[in-house]
C-alpha cells in the first residue's frame, strides 16, 4: 500500500508488548484477584474501548437538545445527522458527529440505569467524560464550594478516600475539612455523632460513600443532616455503582444533591468516572468544571465502553452477579470469623471485607501487619491490598487487609468457596511470625511463614483457579512467571518461564540415582548458596557433594553443585527437585522461616531458581 498507515497485529509490530500482555492476562486469570476495587472488564466492553473512537478529539459536550432523548431517537441516524449539520453542537472540533451520539447513548443508558422510583430518566443529568473519580470529584468541588468551605467527609484512617478531602490530595488544599469517624466501640457510623459535628462544623457539603467501609450508608439520614445545615450532600458510590444498579445496595440518585461514581469497579466497565445530579442548575455548573475546568478532550472510546457497560447493566446476568457479589462478601466475613480472626467493622453488607491482621498473629509483641501479609498472600495467588483501619495512627502502616469479591465472583466462585478462601487465609498467616527491622526514621514490618503451610496454601488456591471459569485458554508452557508453580503443582496456568522451554529434559545418571538439575543465578547467587548450603561455596569444587538446608538448617537433601556460566546448578534427586526448588523460591523472596532463634538473619537475594532438567 502506498501509505503511511502502520499495519499489523500487535505480535508483529511490538512482540514484545505482546508478551507482557500475555502474561499479564495469565496472571489474572491464574490467580484469585480479590482487590475490592477491580473486576475483570467483559470482552465486548474492552472491543468497544479499543475502538476508532479513541482517534477522535471532542472537546465539549453534545448540543443540548440531545438531553432527553430516547434510545431509539438518538440511534436515528438521519434525523440526528441532520440535525448536526444544521445545528452543531457545544463541541470546538468538527468530524464528531458519531462522538455526540455514542455519548448521548451512553448519558441515556445511565439515567435509565440509575434512574430511581417516581423518576424519568429525562430528569437525570448525566456527565460521562471524568477521566477517573478523583477527577469527577475534583469537579464537584469546583462546582459545589468555595475556597475555605467547610466540608465534612469521613476519614481516610476509618474508610474514606483521598479525593474526600485528604491533605496530600488537591480537594484537600482549598477548602476546610472536617472529618466524621465510626464510633470506637461498634466501629460504626453513629448519625446522631454526624448530626452533632455537623451543627458544629456547619459545612457546605457532606460526602457519604466509602473506600473501606463495608456498610452501605443511609443516605435519606444523611440528606437530612445535609439540609438541616443547609449543605449539598455528594453520595460517592464508586465502590458500589454496580450493586446500586442492580437493586442491592441503596442507590442516592434522586436522595443525594450529586452522585459520582467510577465504571471500572462493581460496574465492570472502563477506568472513568460518571456524575449524576437531578438538578439543572448544579448539571451546568458540573459540566463546566469539568470542562473547561479541569481536562480538555474526553477519551471518547472510553465513553463507548460506558455504553456497553451500561446496557450490560440493565440484564438479569448483571443484577444475579451483583447479588451473588454480596454473598460471597458475607460468606468470606463468616469464614475469617469461624477461624477466629476479627473482622473489622463486624462485618459487611456490601463488596468488601477488612480483616485486622493484628488479630492473626504476633511474636515478641510485634503485630502482623497489611503490607507484609498481603504480600504473603499474594505468593499463594490472593491478591487483595493493605489498608488502614480505626486505631491506625498514618496510612502508611496500615494494620489491616480488605478483600473485595466482584472478580472471583465474576469467575463463578460461590459461598463454600469464600469459606475455602477464608480457611486458606487463616492457614497461611496463623503461622507468621512477624518482627521489625530497623530503617533510617524508625521500623519496617515485616513477617515469615511456615513454608509447608505456605506450599498447602498454594495447592488450596490452585485449586480454585481450577474451578473458576476461564474466558479463554492460554499456552501452557511459561505463563505467567508463577515461580511457585512447578510440575503443575503451584497456582498457576504454568510451571516454567520462557527460557526454560525447549531445554529438554536432561538427565544425569549416577549409579541407580536419577538427578534434576536446578539453577540458581543472579549477582546474589553464590551469597544465597552460601546461607542455604552453610558453606562458602566459593571454596567448593564442581561436583562437590552439598545439602540443602532447610528450617532451622535441618538437612533437606543432598545434591552435586556444578557452576554454570549464569551462577550455579544443583543436582538433586529428581523425587525431591520440585520441593527444593520450592524451598530456594521461596528463601529467595523472603517471607518464609529459615532460622526460628533468627527470624530477621537475612538470606541475601534475590536469585532466579530454575528448575530445567529432569522433571519426575
Amino acid at each position: 500500500m502506498n501509505d503511511f498507515l502502520i499495519r499489523g497485529t500487535l505480535a508483529d509490530v511490538d512482540p514484545d508488548v505482546a508478551e507482557l500482555i500475555r502474561h499479564e492476562h495469565a496472571r489474572q486469570l491464574d490467580k484469585l484477584i480479590m482487590i475490592a476495587s477491580e473486576s475483570y472488564v467483559p470482552a465486548a466492553v474492552r472491543e468497544a474501548e479499543g475502538s476508532v473512537f479513541q482517534n477522535i478529539y471532542a472537546e465539549g459536550y453534545p448540543h443540548a437538545d440531545m438531553h432527553g432523548l430516547s434510545e431509539a431517537e438518538i440511534l436515528d441516524y438521519e434525523s440526528q445527522l441532520t440535525f448536526y449539520r444544521r445545528n452543531g453542537d457545544r463541541r470546538y472540533y468538527k468530524g464528531v458527529e458519531y462522538c455526540n451520539l455514542i455519548e448521548a447513548l451512553a448519558q441515556r443508558r445511565g439515567a435509565e440505569v440509575f434512574c430511581p422510583p417516581g423518576m424519568t430518566p429525562e430528569e437525570l443529568f448525566v456527565n460521562v467524560q471524568p477521566l477517573s473519580g478523583a477527577v469527577a470529584n475534583a469537579a464537584i468541588y469546583e462546582a459545589l464550594v468555595q475556597p475555605g468551605d467547610t466540608v465534612m467527609t469521613l476519614d481516610l484512617l476509618h474508610g474514606g478516600h483521598l479525593s474526600h478531602g485528604s491533605p496530600v490530595n488537591v480537594t484537600g488544599h482549598r477548602q476546610r475539612i472536617v472529618h466524621y469517624r465510626v464510633n470506637e466501640e461498634t466501629e460504626l457510623l453513629d448519625y446522631e455523632e454526624i448530626y452533632e459535628l455537623a451543627q458544629r462544623e456547619q459545612p457546605k457539603m457532606i460526602i457519604a460513600g466509602y473506600t473501606s467501609y463495608p456498610w452501605a450508608p443511609d443516605f435519606h439520614k444523611f440528606r437530612a443532616i445535609a439540609d438541616s445545615v443547609g449543605a449539598y450532600l455528594l453520595a460517592d458510590i464508586a465502590h458500589t455503582a454496580g450493586m446500586a444498579a442492580a437493586g442491592v445496595y441503596p442507590n442516592p440518585v434522586g436522595v443525594a444533591h450529586v452522585t459520582s461514581f467510577t465504571t471500572h469497579k462493581t460496574m465492570m466497565g472502563p477506568r472513568g468516572a460518571v456524575i449524576i445530579t437531578t438538578d439543572p442548575e448544579l448539571a451546568k455548573r458540573i459540566d463546566r468544571a469539568v470542562f473547561p475546568g479541569l481536562q480538555g478532550g474526553p477519551n471518547i472510546n472510553k465513553i463507548a465502553g460506558m455504553a456497553v457497560m451500561f446496557k450490560l447493566a440493565k440484564t438479569p446476568q448483571f443484577k444475579a452477579l451483583q447479588q451473588q457479589i454480596a454473598k460471597n462478601a458475607v460468606a468470606l466475613s463468616d469464614g475469617l470469623k469461624a477461624n477466629g480472626l476479627r473482622v473489622v467493622h463486624g462485618g459487611t453488607n456490601t463488596h468488601m471485607v477488612l480483616l485486622d491482621c493484628k488479630s492473626i498473629a504476633q511474636h515478641d509483641g510485634v503485630p502482623l501487619m497489611g503490607n507484609v501479609a498481603s504480600r504473603i498472600l499474594d505468593l499463594i495467588g490472593i491478591v487483595c491490598n493493605r489498608n488502614t483501619i480505626p486505631g491506625d495512627k498514618d496510612a502508611g502502616r496500615p494494620s489491616a487487609l480488605r478483600f473485595g469479591t466482584p472478580w472471583v465472583t465474576q469467575r463463578g466462585l460461590k459461598e463454600e468457596d469464600m469459606r475455602e478462601i477464608a480457611d486458606v487465609i487463616a492457614l497461611v498467616l496463623k503461622t507468621a511470625k512477624p518482627y521489625t527491622t530497623p530503617t533510617k526514621k524508625s521500623v519496617a514490618y515485616t513477617a515469615r511463614v511456615d513454608f509447608d503451610a505456605l506450599m498447602e496454601g498454594v495447592a488450596r488456591i490452585n485449586a480454585l483457579v481450577a474451578k473458576a471459569g476461564r474466558d479463554f485458554d492460554l499456552p501452557h508452557e511459561g505463563y505467567p512467571f508463577v515461580w511457585y508453580a512447578v510440575n503443575g503443582q503451584g497456582p498457576g496456568i504454568g510451571h516454567q518461564g520462557p527460557e526454560d522451554r525447549g531445554r529438554g529434559t536432561e538427565v544425569r545418571d549416577r549409579g541407580s540415582e536419577v538427578a534434576s538439575r536446578i539453577e540458581v543465578s543472579g549477582a546474589q547467587a553464590a551469597a544465597f548458596l552460601s546461607v542455604v548450603l552453610g558453606i562458602d561455596v566459593n571454596t567448593l569444587a564442581d561436583g562437590a557433594a552439598v545439602t540443602v538446608l532447610g528450617r532451622n538448617r535441618a538437612p533437606l537433601c543432598v545434591a552435586t553443585l556444578a557452576r554454570t556460566k549464569d551462577g550455579y546448578a544443583l543436582d538433586a534427586p529428581a523425587n525431591q527437585a520440585s520441593r527444593v526448588t520450592q524451598w530456594l523460591r521461596a528463601l529467595s523472596d523472603g517471607y518464609v522461616i529459615f532460622d526460628d532463634a533468627d527470624l530477621s538473619a537475612d538470606i541475601p537475594g534475590p536469585v532466579v531458581v530454575r528448575l530445567v532438567a529432569g522433571r519426575p
